[in-house]
């Protein structure tokens, strides 16, 4: 019976299930264990309090002022709407006489929907932002709280000794972040920059700061072998790492 509620745990049923992708099948399943066996009930109770934490967290503001930019341009295109189709009426009647002033109101009409598909355009792009920020909070809160997740510490080197981060690998999952919670001052010519060789190609995964917290964590590709390093390089980053700069590595 043991055995039966490790494989449950070990699984992500519960972390699927507190973030509502479970099919019917599923979601029967977790309820009977939770109802079941206090075990799984403890662990569901954690991750559930984990995750309201997480959440919390790395709440996702809505830029200030969205909402009242949007009903006003809603608002000023109604209105732009009305007030074109009152000039079209009038000239329709007098269309010999006005027909430049037909050709302005059908120019202004082009206008005005051009308009409108650039507001719809950057509101469906901050849509997908922050659907990719809500994919990427789910995808840490499963690193963190996976029993598979392997965590390592990382050091610099003589060239950055008191360089310190963590890296949360789940070969599971096939996730991967790291925390640089400490970076040694440079010059202001400098930076550190961060590298992942991922399947014999050399990434460049940008310029790297200290995070503010240890809930901050940046992505790294996953690939089975891959390597991540840390590199010293000119301020503003470089195209290709300064092999002998590197001053720390992560395999995994």
């Amino acid at each position: 019976m043991k055995e039966k509620i490790k494989i449950f745990l070990d699984s992500d049923l519960l972390e699927k299930y507190l973030l509502g992708s479970t099919n019917d099948m599923e979601s029967m399943q977790v309820e009977r264990y939770i109802a079941m066996y206090p075990e799984v009930k403890k662990t569901y109770d954690e991750l559930q309090d984990n995750l309201e934490t997480y959440a919390k967290l790395h709440a996702i503001k809505t830029p200030e002022g969205l909402k009242e930019k949007i009903h006003a341009r809603i608002k000023s295109e109604r209105s732009g709407r009305k007030q074109f189709f009152r000039y079209a009426i009038a000239a329709s009647i007098v269309a010999c006489m006005f027909a430049s002033a037909s050709y302005f109101f059908w120019n202004q009409n082009q206008n005005l929907q051009q308009e409108n598909t650039i507001v719809t355009n950057k509101i469906k792009t901050l849509e997908a932002d922050m659907r990719q920020q809500l994919e990427d909070v789910r995808n840490q809160f499963i690193v963190l709280n996976n029993p598979q997740t392997k965590k390592y510490n990382v050091r610099g080197n003589k060239m950055a000794r008191d360089l310190k981060a963590v890296a949360y690998i789940n070969p599971v999952k096939k996730l991967s972040y790291i925390n640089v919670s400490k970076l040694p001052e440079l010059p202001e010519d400098q930076c550190y920059q961060m590298w992942a060789e991922v399947n014999g190609e050399m990434l460049n995964l940008g310029i790297i700061q200290e995070a503010a917290s240890k809930d901050k964590l940046t992505a790294l590709p996953y690939s089975d072998n891959a390597v991540s390093y840390i590199t010293i390089e000119p301020k503003g980053g470089n195209i290709s790492p300064t092999t002998n700069k590197i001053v720390a590595n992560i395999a995994y």
